[in-house]
């Protein structure tokens, strides 16, 4: 009786019915590229397949192999329908959707290691990874067809765009390396990720930092009186935009069909299938792979651009920390200069740090500044199994390190002490750095640069800020009315004294940035809240009133113009 194991290592050739007939298909696809299996078939098909064709063929039957690991609970433990803890594959996926699921798994953990399950992981997918492109879609189209945009016209070469959108194209094209490297390595986890931190990157910086050229009428870079603009009538940093933003759409529907090729295609179709540029295929599945451009890959401005992001990710937890709003204007920031956080690459960002975390201002320091004090203290997790009864004189001689010490520790990644007549070297991830500021500055980190806040807020930043709070509320009305984008709009308002004072003084921006033809104070009790619904509530609009903190309260009606309002208006 031969083994069972036979009939699965015999799979190359019966499928073939090899040698009988198929020669050519067969020596075409052996012997395979990889196989996947769980790590229970090493002594199982793994190994009867490599035996046969070492018998017959005097080869290997596969290049390489990727082993499955388990999927556990989600505390850990193993799966099973008697403990209650295995959810049912097919409901799961009715609820997700298959890509997600598929993503999920694929992003979380390497397939050949054992996965913690947990359905908020799934949810947390859905909503942070295709969520975050679908509403990046949803963006791109709305002004798209707003505009008439069709991407008919000829692509403009990086060198003719903005700044950011040469740094996202860049990102694009590194991320298109990444992931096709990491996918001949069969490694998919890398390559999902990969495209995470992409779609992040397109979604909260580029996309969010771009806004203003989307709203921007046809050939002017402000907000005024809008027409729609042909095509060719595109200002050229409006047209950047849309191209930019319709090439990273096009190119990740590519990268992530192989994991999520429900979501791929539709994405592929909804852009190429609608505009036709870049429609090679089809579908997304019978398009190219992309590969990274090295032409259009520029490593500095990628640097340059990630400090932008790490400086303002540290000040916004500031910001929270202080409990102070974004929308609040603040005087300063001090960045502490040093290795990788380079004046003149912070400096060619500037504009960009300083309107995306609203202040004023930046200013540098070294990192022995008295501004910014540091101060170091041992990983335990990590030095304590290794260095034993060293761990407490380590401890006492890391919490003697000076300034001097830490920076150097921070630029180099080690760090060697004399403990007890011994010498411990340590490195990376060795020893926690914190900082801390004098009073009136709050200082923190974020993936090694280190920034303080001026905290301070003057009565000339306060009026700043409550204009700004203005504006949301009045953004949020319009859609509270069922307002158009670029429906033009009366506002009226009361509040308290600082409040009213701070909108008389900041009209004009108020203005512009809500499409407000009409801005004016009105007594509250005149401030009625309208009762139709549908087209007659968008024409009497919405009231709203609001707590604006320490004592400030701003009451609001807006409603859309009628064209001879408008008309009269711009007389």
């Amino acid at each position: 009786l031969i083994d069972v194991w036979f009939d699965s290592g015999a799979m190359p050739y019966a499928q073939w019915h090899y040698p009988f007939e198929n020669e050519e298909q067969f020596e075409a696809n052996f012997p395979a590229d990889f196989i996947a299996e769980g790590v229970d078939q090493t002594r199982g098909w793994f190994y009867s397949l490599h035996a046969i064709a070492a018998l017959i063929e005097d080869d290997v039957a596969y290049e390489n192999v990727v082993v499955n690991g388990l999927v556990l609970a989600e505390d850990g433990a193993k799966m099973s329908k008697s403990k209650g803890n295995a959810p049912e594959p097919f409901a799961v996926i009715e609820e997700h959707g298959a890509d997600v699921v598929r993503w999920y798994m694929m992003s979380n953990t390497p397939p050949w290691e054992n996965i913690k399950f947990a359905e908020r992981g799934l949810r947390d997918t859905r909503r942070g990874f295709f969520g975050t492109l679908q509403n990046v879609y949803k963006f791109f189209a709305t002004y798209a067809n707003v505009d008439g945009f069709q991407f008919a016209e000829r692509r403009m070469p990086p060198a003719e765009r903005p700044e950011l959108d040469r740094w996202i194209l860049s990102r694009l094209h590194s991320t298109a390396e990444v992931a096709s490297t990491a996918f001949d390595e069969y490694d998919p986890t890398t390559a999902a990720r990969s495209v995470e931190t992409f779609v992040d990157d397109l979604s909260n910086w580029h996309v969010r930092r771009s806004r203003e050229r989307f709203w921007a009428s046809k050939e002017r870079g402000s907000r005024g009186e809008r027409e729609r603009p042909k095509p060719q009538d595109l200002h050229s940093e409006k047209r950047a935009a849309y191209q930019t933003v319709y090439e990273c759409l096009l190119v990740t529907a590519k990268l992530m069909a192989p994991i999520a090729p429900f979501f791929g295609e539709w994405l592929y179709r909804a852009l190429a299938g609608t505009s036709g540029h870049g429609a090679e295929a089809e579908s997304v599945h019978l398009a190219s792979f992309p590969e990274g451009d090295e032409a259009e890959i520029d490593a500095e401005l990628e640097h340059r651009m990630g400090l932008a992001r790490q400086i303002s990710s540290a000040v916004r937890s500031l910001r929270s920390k202080a409990e102070l709003n974004v929308r609040q204007p603040l005087a300063r920031i001090l960045v502490v200069e040093g290795a990788g956080v380079e004046r003149e690459s912070v400096e060619a960002v500037r504009a960009s740090i300083t309107d995306e975390v609203n202040v004023k201002d930046i200013d540098y320091v070294t990192a022995g500044s008295d501004v910014v004090k540091r101060s170091a203290k041992p990983n335990f997790q990590r030095l304590g199994p290794r260095l034993g009864s060293l761990m407490q004189p380590t401890h006492e001689a890391v919490r003697a390190l000076t300034d001097d010490d830490i920076e150097r520790y921070r630029q180099n990644g080690s760090l060697a002490l004399e403990v007890d007549g011994e010498t411990v070297e340590l490195g990376p991830d060795d020893l926690l750095v914190q900082s801390e500021g004098i009073e009136g500055w709050l200082v923190g980190s974020e993936g090694g640069v280190t920034v303080a806040l001026d905290t301070e807020v003057t009565p000339e930043l306060r009026a700043e800020g409550l204009a700004r709070e203005a504006v949301s509320r009045i953004q949020n009305l319009r859609k509270e009315a069922g307002l158009d984008v670029t429906d033009r709009i009366a506002v009226r308002y009361d509040g308290t004294d600082a409040t009213t004072d701070a909108l008389d003084e900041h009209a004009a921006y108020v203005r512009n940035e809500t499409l407000a033809l009409r801005f004016e104070r009105a007594p509250e009790s005149d401030l009625e809240e309208p009762g139709e619904h549908g087209a007659q509530a968008a024409a009497q609009g919405a009231v709203g009133s609001f707590d604006l903190g320490d004592g400030e309260h701003l009451t609001l009606r807006v409603r859309r113009m009628g064209e001879e309002e408008k008309v009269a208006q711009q007389r």
